[in-house]
């Protein structure tokens, strides 16, 4: 019988989590090593500075969502004395302002995400799991061809101060495909968590030196939020489609309501042509308003949000087949900086955990190995305007790790990453695994498209005839020449539901891999 798959963004992150399992470990074991390894062999898009959910499916009992996201800071009694600094990012098609520096800074959430998670779900100490993210910190790890874009493509960041630079470019020049990427300080940062678990990183010396470090840069970050701040365990969205419960991210995040919202509607609307999944999604995304915003953080308002005439009005609109609106939400960010990991053991556990430090603020505090995430400066966080959540409360995010479950057992795990493409990645691979029982590999690989203020993104391989239908409509169709990391990363581990056997996708987009173990 399978100990279980791993599935995630780069083969090193797989591997940690397969040493896991095969060491014993349960899921959440297989995704504690695996989150750790990724913040060296996925260093730019997560680390101990990051934020992130982990959604746990265990036999016999619903399933619980872990929130350790970034909370917004300003506990403390200092000024914010610094601005946004807005960088380039080339895409090679197109450039973006991305906003970094010590103005972005919130409370991160990765370490005691980590240590919670053992504690409430881990079968293995925490040190031994983290011991091969140490090793890949101390010994390194060669940069794929997508690591090196990424490092490619964020040097306008790392260029920010000289503590980043000298981690992310050793050599004044970013790294290249093949180059071994090394991260000395976060092994020993990893090592510290390992040994004496999160409480150095909020109310010990490392929290002095993120604080000072940040806050002596003009950020609001102070060692009154880092003290502040707990993982918080919320009870998951549930929501019914074609036979089987989806569960995933509640409030305050945004992306897990908006997945409900889309298979809601498809299941309202009994078909899941591309027309009727454009609708749905253009639906879910004019629900984004500024109500919308305010009322995630509201008591039982994803109820009211997913209640059945709210969603029967919703499908009446669908079925109507309305032109195109251009509604509030812009493009979002096209980086995307996450990365997600599935593991299902051999037990039927499932741990589906999202992971970002959006494109990371520049700010690598010397000594600690955290590099500062840059949430507060994230469009898509802050759609309505910067510095505007509350201190203490967590960010919005569109992040959304989920479980599919058929009569109580396991379907589906996944997750993605891809800041607004994160919906429509989540829901389109449900539909291959669910609808058209595609093996997680199919499924995760599949074109996708992306429906934003009028426009459908399309990568190749979606049928002609319905997207000239959609053109008909007065969609603009904008047809891209190959896939590309713009339409999300998916990592899935999926079951057949007739033969019980499980299958892992990574996403080619991001050099993603599954791995049995």
């Amino acid at each position: 019988m399978s100990r279980g798959v791993v599935a995630a963004g780069h083969p090193e992150t797989a591997r940690a989590g397969v040493w896991a399992l095969r060491e014993g470990g349960n899921a959440v074991d297989g995704a504690v090593a695996a989150m750790a390894a990724s913040m060296v062999a996925e260093s730019p898009l997560t680390g101990l500075g990051a934020g992130g959910y982990m959604l746990v499916s265990e036999p016999g009992s619903d399933p619980l969502l872990l929130d350790f996201f970034v909370a917004a800071p300003g506990l403390g009694d200092c000024e914010r004395r610094s601005e946004l600094v807005p960088v380039e990012v080339d895409f090679g098609d197109t450039t973006q302002a991305f906003n970094i520096g010590a103005a972005s800074c919130g409370v991160p959430g990765t370490p005691a995400g980590i240590a919670e998670a053992n504690r409430r779900f881990g079968s293995m100490p925490l040190a031994d799991l983290l011991g091969p993210a140490v090793k890949l910190g101390r010994d390194g790890v060669p940069l794929n061809r997508q690591q090196a874009y990424l490092l490619k493509i964020l040097e306008p960041v790392h260029l920010a101060a000289p503590e980043a630079a000298a981690v992310y470019m050793p050599d004044g020049s970013p790294l290249r495909e093949g180059d071994s990427f090394f991260f000395s300080e976060l092994a020993e940062a990893l090592e510290r968590l390992g040994a004496d678990g999160a409480e150095p990183f909020y109310r010990g010396d490392v929290a002095r030196d993120i604080s000072e470090w940040v806050g002596a840069r003009g950020g609001l970050l102070a060692a009154e939020d880092l003290a502040a701040y707990e993982p918080i365990a919320r009870r998951p969205i549930r929501t019914s489609f074609r036979g089987t419960e989806i569960f995933t991210n509640p409030p305050p995040s945004a992306g897990g309501l908006l997945i409900s919202l889309t298979l809601a509607l498809l299941e309202r609307l009994q078909s899941v042509d591309l027309r009727m999944v454009i609708a749905a999604m253009e639906e879910a995304q004019e629900a984004r308003t500024k109500d919308f915003t305010a009322g995630l953080y509201e008591r039982g308002f994803a109820g009211r949000f997913l209640a059945a005439e709210v969603v029967e009005a919703a499908a009446r609109r669908c079925r109507r087949s309305l032109r195109p609106s251009r509604g509030p939400g812009g493009r979002g960010d096209a980086l995307g900086s996450t990365t997600h990991i599935t593991v299902v053991d051999g037990e039927d556990r499932c741990a589906s955990v999202t992971c970002s430090n959006g494109t990371g603020s520049g700010l690598l505090v010397p000594g600690t190995g955290v590099h500062v995430n840059n949430m507060l400066g994230e469009q898509d966080l802050n759609p309505f305007g910067f510095h505007a959540t509350e201190p203490a409360r967590r960010m919005p995010s569109m992040m959304a790790p989920t479980v599919v479950r058929r009569d109580g057992v396991v379907e589906a795990g996944l997750g993605s990453a891809g800041s607004n493409r994160i919906r429509s990645a989540v829901v389109q691979a449900i539909l291959r695994i669910v609808v058209d029982r595609m093996p997680a590999q199919a499924a995760v690989a599949a074109p996708r498209v992306h429906y934003e203020r009028g426009a459908v993104q399309s990568e190749p391989g979606i049928a002609e005839n319905d997207l000239r239908a959609l053109s008909e409509r007065g969609y603009e169709v904008v047809r891209w020449s190959e896939q590309n990391l713009f339409f999300g990363g998916v990592s899935a581990v999926a079951r057949d539901p007739r033969t019980g056997a499980l299958s892992g996708g990574g996403d080619p987009r991001r050099g993603g891999a599954a791995a049995l173990a």
